[in-house]
């Protein structure tokens, strides 16, 4: 009797700290100085092709890579995952969200409805991103065509639908406001690591991940299963592209042509669109931080 009044009255303690340790955090207050509303939307343009935003919150089914209205299915092992509006609809999209919703949303992850978001939404990237960039994008977003209608809800496995479990997962894996990879003193290689690191979220698909979902770090860039395990992402450390140049890496962000005279297919083909948006100081940028990559070996299936 006695183990058991303190088993119940551990679990009576237990009950308020685990909700203390998984409350959604947000990074920004409402009417922060830092956010303000009045970003430039032709920055902003270019924000949103770096970030690849259209690659997965077009409306799927149409040409309109500006037509935001999601529904994208992204397959996974915890369920099916889709892409929400995030047109300027008020209702169905993100038209009511201000400059600190969305840097809450991409730097801490967190809703304005104050709930965890999965991270599906690449934000372990994107939290390392500038605020003044954050701003950029939120008035180029705005200028963009409301969408109607919502995409279906997420079709996840028990326990994963309980959004709140998701506090443990960041404890373990999400390092609020870094930038991964190493700092560099070189402008060009700076830059790259911005953008690769941070805007493009190319570790994302270009890594392996455990079985929680997180980016193996030893596996950072060098390929492996991708996030719906149905095919094979490529290494892009020099193990595998070390004899690419950067003038190499450069044309194929640019026309997706690659060296051995082939060309990217599937979701790099989007991610090619995009960079091709950007100025060629950029692309060269990024070329040169690809370079800089330590070579890892590619996990085998």
């Amino acid at each position: 009797m006695r183990i058991l009044i303190w088993l119940c009255l551990a679990a009576l303690l237990a009950v308020p700290v685990i909700w203390f340790v998984t409350d959604p955090a947000m990074p920004f207050a409402a009417g922060d100085p830092r956010l303000q509303d009045n970003g430039d939307p032709v920055r902003g343009q270019l924000i949103f092709a770096a970030g690849d935003c259209a690659s997965c919150h077009a409306t799927p089914g149409q040409k309109d890579r500006l037509k935001l209205g999601g529904g994208l299915a992204l397959a996974s092992p915890f369920g099916t995952f889709r892409a929400p509006n995030i047109s300027s609809d008020p209702v169905d999209g993100i038209g009511k969200w201000s400059t600190v919703d969305l840097a809450n949303a991409l730097i801490g992850g967190v809703s304005p409805r104050h709930q965890h978001y999965y991270p599906v939404f690449p934000y372990p990237s994107y939290t390392g991103m500038r605020l003044e960039d954050i701003s950029d994008l939120r008035a180029y977003l705005r200028t963009l065509a409301p969408v109607s209608g919502r995409p279906p809800a997420h079709d996840l496995f028990f326990p994963f639908r309980m959004r709140r479990l998701l506090g443990f997962w960041k404890l373990l894996f999400f390092h609020e406001g870094q930038t991964q990879g190493p700092a560099s003193t070189d402008p060009a290689v700076a830059r790259g690591r911005y953008l690769v690191e941070t805007l493009g979220h190319c570790a994302e698909c270009h890594s392996s991940r455990n079985m929680f979902g997180a980016i193996k770090p030893e596996t950072r860039f060098a390929g492996g299963t991708d996030p719906e395990d149905t095919g094979f992402v490529p290494n892009i450390t020099p193990s595998r592209i070390g004899n690419w140049s950067e003038a190499d890496i450069a044309e194929m962000l640019k026309s997706g042509n690659t060296p051995n005279h082939g060309r990217v297919g599937s979701s790099m083909a989007e991610v090619v669109t995009n960079m091709a948006m950007l100025p060629q100081s950029d692309r060269d940028a990024i070329a040169r931080y690809i370079k800089s990559l330590p070579p890892r070996p590619t996990p085998h299936p």
